[in-house]
């Protein structure tokens, strides 16, 4: 629990930073006290659920990557990823193997 609680503070706070903003900043926007992120960044204390998601909106990440062994990588590029993500995890197998097939032969170097 200490290792996941650890990681998702230091998630929190490298996507604090690639924004910019200092954990004032964050808790301004996300409404969670100034004293819990400092508690949540140095991995002390576990965020409930409504603060996770708080945090996550604050962020404009998916909760899911507060939780990731990835560091952030661009936001729009997260988006994406999630989005498709999302849509094929709903697919059959026999699916899930056309697209990896398809992708395949998409992403095949041409020469």
């Amino acid at each position: 629990m200490d290792d996941l609680r650890q990681r998702f503070g230091r998630l929190v706070a490298a996507n604090r930073r690639r924004k910019g903003w200092t954990q004032q900043q964050l808790a301004d926007r996300s409404g969670v006290s100034l004293d819990m992120i400092n508690r949540i960044e140095r991995g002390v204390s576990a965020a409930r659920f409504p603060n996770i998601k708080k945090l996550a909106d604050a962020l404009e990440v998916d909760p899911a990557e507060l939780f990731t062994p990835d560091l952030p990588r661009g936001a729009g590029q997260r988006r994406v990823l999630t989005n498709l993500v999302s849509r094929l995890s709903t697919l059959p197998d026999r699916d899930l193997e056309w697209v990896d097939r398809l992708l395949d032969a998409a992403l095949k170097p041409r020469g």
